[in-house]
């Protein structure tokens, strides 16, 4: 037996050990790709084995190679005699499993903090200026905030004035503030850090703060500034009088919304997860409580803890023209799709609201968002969400398993049930949205009274 290294990969070998499988690993390295094989090793008393074993290189958003993860399966026990080998099944339902699990790895390894940083370079992010976007440079926030740094000072929290709390998470607080001698009230989401480090938060809130830094939307929170002290790191956004939409739903009579609100709040959230999916955002943490009301009703996505971040595909879907449209002159303009381009293996989300891709591990796309809308819409007309169980494990067996009913003592329209039948539904592949994103769910029946280029400006 020998030690034989390849890469960074450390086997064993004996005179079993074929000797091309290895030097297809070394390829694999050499040109930067992906390889599974079959190949014998041994263990340090020399008992031969069977390796599976998976080979993958990891990206980082610029497709640069940061490092290859190696991940070893033991097939001794499915070898088939005459073959000498894995049996083709096991072999194949083995190799997605090696598959699965590097992914894992690769997502778990860019959440630790790096070990090269300093720690107060753990937070320099949150340390970064604000500037202004296009849709509210104007307004009167804005407004306050540049004057102070007009003045050459830089934004902390003494500039701050509390005046009540609004909520708690697991790793920090949100509080009411207002901008000394300004009026000018804003929300500030305060972090510990010592809370992200002992529970390995670092990563979301760098995450978080990039995303906060991309969002330009009136459906979606603006950032203003953000800071650190030396135990908080803290970001400045819109304070929404209109407090959480699950307050809202709470207060309704049987906790139900008639069906034009729940209309109203749908296409919105609508409206919000298109523009996040067309900047490679899958939000995952969609719910009442993370839905916020402005003053003047309109909704705003907000907590991006739980957020995937990565590219987007944008194209543009141009629709076939029957003979009798032709004839009448009706047109149908191309529709513009924008997806996020890297899947997620993570295991993220509230209980009731998780889609059964994020449960089983196989890998989840922008299409756990649609899913989430469904269980929105389903608990504002219901006044429930469909798969709750009686604890964490039933209602993981229910969103797997449980056929989707629907009450027949609240009358809900057919429109609105098939709607949530197509989000509701298992394989993402089958499930409205995932096709050509939210075209699909915009141009739903359901949805047929929502004049989407003005939705800004509806009240209800």
């Amino acid at each position: 037996m020998w030690i034989d290294f390849v890469g960074a990969c450390r086997f064993l070998q004996g005179s079993e050990t074929d000797q091309t499988t290895v030097d297809k690993i070394r390829e694999a390295i050499r040109e930067q790709k992906e390889v599974t094989v079959q190949l014998i090793n041994y263990t340090k008393s020399g008992k031969k084995f069977w390796n599976l074993f998976h080979l993958q290189p990891m990206w980082d958003q610029k497709g640069e190679l940061q490092y290859f993860i190696g991940v070893q399966l033991d097939g001794s026990d499915h070898v088939e005699p005459l073959r000498n080998r894995l049996s083709e099944n096991t072999e194949i339902q083995s190799a997605k499993l090696v598959k699965a699990t590097a992914g894992n790895v690769d997502e778990a390894v860019r959440e630790l903090p790096d070990a090269n940083l300093r720690p107060e370079d753990l937070w320099a992010m949150h340390s970064l200026s604000v500037s202004p976007k296009p849709h509210k440079r104007n307004n009167s926030s804005w407004r306050a905030i540049e004057k102070i740094i007009e003045t050459g000072e830089k934004i902390s929290l003494k500039h701050f004035k509390p005046v009540k709390p609004l909520g708690c998470g697991d790793t920090g607080s949100v509080h009411l503030v207002e901008l000394q001698g300004s009026g000018e009230l804003f929300a500030m989401k305060a972090m510990d850090k010592s809370v992200m480090l002992n529970r390995n938060k670092v990563h979301r809130a760098i995450i978080e703060r990039e995303i906060y830094s991309l969002l330009d939307h009136p459906f979606l929170p603006t950032l203003y500034t953000s800071f650190q002290t030396p135990t908080h790191v803290c970001l400045i956004t819109d304070f929404c009088p209109g407090g959480e939409l699950f307050a809202a739903l709470d207060k309704q009579p049987l906790k139900i919304f008639r069906e034009d609100s729940a209309r109203f709040y749908a296409a919105e959230v609508v409206i919000g997860l298109e523009y996040l999916h067309c900047l490679g955002i899958i939000y995952r943490d969609l719910k009442p409580e993370n839905i916020l009301l402005q003053a003047d009703g309109h909704v705003v996505l907000t907590d991006f803890d739980l957020s995937f971040l990565t590219s987007s595909k944008p194209h543009v879907i141009k629709h076939s023209t029957s003979l009798k449209r032709r004839r009448s002159q009706e047109f149908m303009p191309p529709s513009f799709v924008s997806d996020p381009s890297t899947p997620s293996n993570s295991f993220v989300g509230t209980e009731e609201y998780i889609a059964p891709e994020v449960i089983t591990g196989a890998g989840h796309t922008s299409a756990i968002d649609w899913w989430a809308l469904g269980i929105l819409l389903y608990e504002m007309l219901y006044g429930r969400t469909p798969f709750r169980g009686k604890n964490r494990k039933k209602t993981f067996y229910n969103i797997l398993h449980k056929d989707l009913t629907f009450p027949s003592s609240i009358p809900v329209s057919l429109e609105a049930k098939q709607l949530i039948h197509g989000l509701l539904q298992r394989d993402p592949s089958s499930r409205i949205g995932s096709n050509t994103g939210a075209n699909d769910i915009k141009e739903h029946p359901f949805f047929e009274d929502i004049y989407w280029p003005l939705i800004r400006c509806m009240v209800i």
